[in-house]
């Protein structure tokens, strides 16, 4: 799959709603302990062969009209959209394996 992109506020329609296929964004922040925690786990499962999803990032500080439009109230938030439409939406650091089930 490669690295994870990093989206912001001119990018996140074209490559996260207009997208085919499943996308995984992580909203996160610098500042933000716990989402320094979900970096290093959603790095791997870019490289799982297993993982039939796009991951990418978008800085909630950023991009604050994103964060706004999507309701992020708590980071980090994992949203997965399927063919543009938000089809699964987690708050706080997800475990490596519920990630994977969730992205095959």
């Amino acid at each position: 799959m490669g690295n994870i992109l990093e989206v912001s506020s001119g990018t996140f329609d074209a490559e996260v709603i207009k997208a085919g296929g499943k996308v995984l964004v992580d909203f996160w922040a610098p500042w933000c302990g716990p989402c320094r925690m979900q970096t290093p786990i959603l790095e791997r499962l870019t490289q799982d062969a297993g993982v039939k999803a796009k991951i990418v990032k978008l800085n909630t500080d950023e991009s604050p009209e994103v964060a706004q439009k999507m309701n992020i109230t708590s980071i980090p938030t994992l949203i997965i959209f399927k063919d543009g439409k938000e089809v699964d939406r987690m708050i706080g650091v997800q475990p490596e394996e519920a990630l994977k089930a969730k992205l095959a």
